[in-house]
């Protein structure tokens, strides 16, 4: 479109709107992610109902959240890449737990995505509210708990960028 005033072109700024949950899943795939380990729950359902909408990403479900973090270290054992795993709020993620700790002792680089509850809920003992954050502080190389959206997506790519430089180990983005 020509501006009739100044003769110049109109330049239409564009904005894409996305869901937190589809956030997730292309930084995901940014990050050549191909596998996720996991245990769906309430505080993720719309993370896996994105999941299940893409083919670049397999999901492999565990019958437990401890099964899900040491598949995970198998995985980037195996491959060198990143274990990533997925588990939801309160007792999925402290059932998290020990396979963070295994990780950080043996070097393994893990991306762990757990769900917290909704950001005005924090700290008013919610169903399945726990300091996910502060439980996990001893047993990670860091750990984020992202209460902004616009904040998610560099969130997830730092904490790849964590997991995998220096000596790797385990972090953990409370979603």
């Amino acid at each position: 479109m020509r501006n009739g005033r100044c003769g110049q072109l109109e330049q239409k700024q564009m904005t894409r709107e996305m869901t937190g949950a589809k956030m997730v899943v292309e930084a995901l795939k940014e990050q050549g992610v191909d596998t996720i380990f996991g245990y769906p729950g309430g505080a993720v359902l719309p993370i896996y109902d994105e999941i299940f909408l893409q083919n670049d990403i397999r999901h492999i479900l565990v019958r437990h959240e401890q099964g899900a973090v040491h598949a995970a270290e198998g995985y980037a054992r195996s491959t060198g890449k990143p274990g990533v795993v997925l588990v939801t709020s309160g007792p999925g993620a402290t059932n998290a737990v020990t396979g963070l700790t295994d990780a950080l002792l043996d070097s393994i680089p893990l991306v762990v995505l757990t769900g917290q509850v909704p950001t005005f809920m924090i700290g008013s003992d919610a169903f399945q509210e726990a300091d996910t954050v502060g439980i996990t502080r001893p047993c990670t190389k860091h750990n984020w708990l992202v209460k902004d959206t616009n904040k998610l997506a560099a969130t997830l790519h730092e904490g790849f960028h964590v997991a995998t430089s220096g000596r790797p180990g385990p972090v953990l983005i409370d979603i």
